[in-house]
């Protein structure tokens, strides 16, 4: 058998430049002509190719990335194909491999592809058989890489977002006890300087110490407050069934013992069950309710409605008050950090307190909106999946 002959068929089969052109091939026979003549002809095919008739010699040409797939004949007399593609593999792991056996050892290609090779070539060779071959071990080779490239990157990524938080339970930690400790400290002796000299400091005196306990105490609301956001979107969630009707009661419950306003109206319709974390679905709860209580504090009798129902495999759940509404064209601003649509002279707070909603409701899946008129009482809803995906 000369040099041509080994490869038999036509030469009109086309495989797309983008899979061939200039992939690297290490191609290893111990028949000299057909390692050749294999050689020669990928080469025409516009692929990079480098021989070898000793597995030894091959084995040691190979260097990390430097060939994109090796082509082995699978009965060699020094190192067989098997044996080559594992030693191959343990320099470059990344080097997808075929084999080219004749018919009698099929089952031995068979158990060379169990083991890690990507295909198969059978003996003697047609032109059309090899090219898709070859095209298909190189994309699934491709493939392979990105995937590792894409799990590298993910590894990275993880470490990164670790850091990242660990970085941010410090700065945290330094703002709960380094910038709150001064700020303590203004208030206090602000106190002591207006209860131990009221009488020399006079009106004017007594109102400019009156203006730094305020700020020094709203200061530190606002910092409490974005801990407690920072924290939300850190901490893990205990997921579980929720009876959403007695976690609503039970919020209700729980801001009404603290409100000073006219007695409320607050009716809860029987809501739907969702999967999700109670302790911080409570503070969803919570804070909605608060802020209907709040803003319909001016009213004679602040009425509340909070109702739900199951649509398209969500719950939707919404939360009625008669207070002063808002302008929805400043409804962007609502579940901002900070972002108030009233002044702090009007209403109380930080402006925190929808930005943590926001923040636990997404975390289960969900989405929140509201709609308002001024002076006409606001309507918050937020959905939720029936069965939650928490982040």
């Amino acid at each position: 058998m000369t040099g041509k002959e080994w490869i038999r068929g036509s030469r009109s089969y086309s495989v797309p430049n983008e899979t061939r052109t200039r992939a690297r091939l290490l191609i290893v026979d111990d028949e000299s002509a057909q390692m050749r003549a294999l050689c020669d002809t990928l080469s025409v095919e516009g692929y990079i190719t480098r021989g070898f008739t000793s597995a030894q010699e091959a084995l040691a040409a190979v260097r990390p990335g430097e060939f994109d797939l090796l082509l082995t004949d699978l009965m060699m007399p020094e190192m067989d194909g098997i044996a080559l593609i594992n030693a191959v593999r343990r320099i470059d792991e990344a080097l997808g491999a075929i084999v080219m056996t004749g018919h009698g050892t099929i089952d031995t290609a068979v158990q060379a592809m169990q083991r890690g090779a990507l295909d198969y070539i059978l003996k003697p060779f047609k032109l059309n058989v090899i090219l898709p071959v070859i095209s298909r071990a190189l994309d699934v080779q491709r493939l392979r890489c990105e995937n590792a490239e894409l799990q590298e990157r993910e590894r990275r990524r993880s470490e990164e977002l670790a850091a990242a938080y660990q970085d941010l339970e410090s700065f945290s930690y330094s703002i709960s006890h380094d910038l709150r400790a001064p700020l303590r400290t203004i208030d206090s002796f602000a106190q002591m300087l207006k209860e131990d000299f009221a009488d020399r400091l006079g009106e004017e005196g007594n109102r400019l110490i009156g203006v730094i306990r305020t700020g020094s105490q709203k200061m530190d609301q606002l910092i409490v407050g974005l801990l407690e956001f920072s924290r939300t979107g850190r901490q893990p969630l205990d997921v579980d069934r929720i009876d959403m009707t007695a976690l609503a009661d039970a919020a209700a419950t729980e801001v009404q013992s603290l409100y000073t306003g006219p007695s409320p109206v607050i009716e809860i319709a029987e809501l739907p069950d969702i999967s999700g974390d109670a302790t911080v679905m409570r503070q969803v709860w919570c804070n909605l309710i608060g802020n209907a209580l709040k803003y319909s504090a001016k009213r004679p009798q602040p009425r509340i409605r909070i109702s739900g129902r199951v649509d398209n495999r969500e719950a939707i759940y919404q939360v009625d008050d008669n207070g002063a509404g808002f302008d929805m064209r400043y409804a962007d601003k609502l579940f901002g950090v900070f972002q108030r649509l009233h002044r702090t002279e009007e209403f109380s707070g930080t402006g925190v307190g929808l930005a943590i909603v926001q923040r636990i409701i997404a975390r289960h899946g969900g989405r929140i909106w509201a709609q308002g008129t001024p002076d006409a009482g606001a309507c918050f809803q937020f959905a939720l999946p029936l069965t939650a995906v928490p982040s």
